[in-house]
């Protein structure tokens, strides 16, 4: 049995390239999950998550109830970190973004963009030069006991060398993991036991899925999710990256576009069938 998932963070309305997500997932598999992301208690709202449901509903799609909310699974992440902890595969960072760009102008590498957030999956931008990495781990508790802010980073050079060369399934073909790919990534903080990324692994695997469809643009964090799947003994999903839906000019729809949100769409009266060819399904 196939297994797959929806996993929208409840920040904001959905929109077109949601609704294509969401039926690519839904049909993909014989059981369909919906899991609300709202680990980003900044950001995340009750009443986007109601309007996911309702968005959904409206679609004609329907899921495996209750919907699991990752706000619910803090201990099991924090579990996750304690195990990775505990091979010596964490380290306390205390730098902050500008401190890390200034280290990597310092260092005469060409600067892309900004220094990925932790609790998105976006593609890197500098990658972390691992300057923190080498304070001493009585430093580390003093700091942390002076009450510093600090992120968790997993040292990606000692996961590799426990894991050996990975790879990933995708429509058929394997793929080698890059797991250098974001560096060495942050997976916690010191007021949050988790990150997108680990949060990611532990719920698709204790939501046995087995198909992990979503946007190209995803297809990045594929690399690291795979070398946390790991490090964690955890089960390894196939993966399906689609192609992402594009507005006029080309550009990947936001949260921030509401005249394409499903809500304003049917306030305008379209239907879920005009949804769905304006999307090509």
């Amino acid at each position: 049995m196939i297994v797959t998932r929806f996993a929208p963070s409840p920040t904001g309305l959905l929109h077109l390239g949601h609704a294509y997500a969401a039926i690519i997932a839904h049909e993909s598999g014989d059981d369909f999950l919906l899991r609300i992301e709202d680990i980003d208690k900044g950001r995340s709202r009750d009443k986007f998550i109601q309007e996911i449901f309702y968005d959904l509903k409206w679609m004609g799609l329907s899921w495996d109830e209750p919907s699991l909310r990752q706000s619910t699974r803090m201990g099991a992440y924090a579990e996750a970190l304690v195990n990775l902890k505990a091979r010596g595969l964490v380290y306390p960072c205390f730098c902050t973004r500008a401190e890390i760009a200034a280290e990597i102008a310092r260092a005469g590498e060409a600067q892309h963009g900004p220094v990925p957030d932790d609790l998105e999956a976006a593609p890197p931008g500098p990658i972390y030069p691992g300057t923190c990495r080498a304070l001493s781990r009585d430093e580390g508790m003093a700091r942390i006991a002076a009450g510093a802010s600090y992120a968790l980073r997993l040292d990606v050079a000692n996961a590799v060398a426990l894991t050996g060369p990975l790879t990933f399934r995708e429509a058929g073909h394997v793929h080698a993991v890059d797991p250098f790919r974001f560096g060495d990534i942050v997976i916690a903080r010191k007021d949050l036991p988790t990150s997108y990324h680990l949060a990611v692994v532990v719920d698709d695997a204790h939501q046995q899925v087995s198909l992990v469809t979503r946007g190209e643009d995803l297809l990045t964090a594929t690399h690291i999710q795979r070398l946390l799947q790991a490090l964690l003994k955890l089960p390894e999903p196939a993966y399906a990256h689609h192609p992402l839906v594009l507005d006029e000019t080309g550009k990947k729809f936001s949260k921030r576009d509401g005249a394409i949100t499903l809500q304003s769409l049917r306030e305008a009266g379209a239907t879920p069938a005009d949804i769905r060819a304006r999307i090509g399904l």
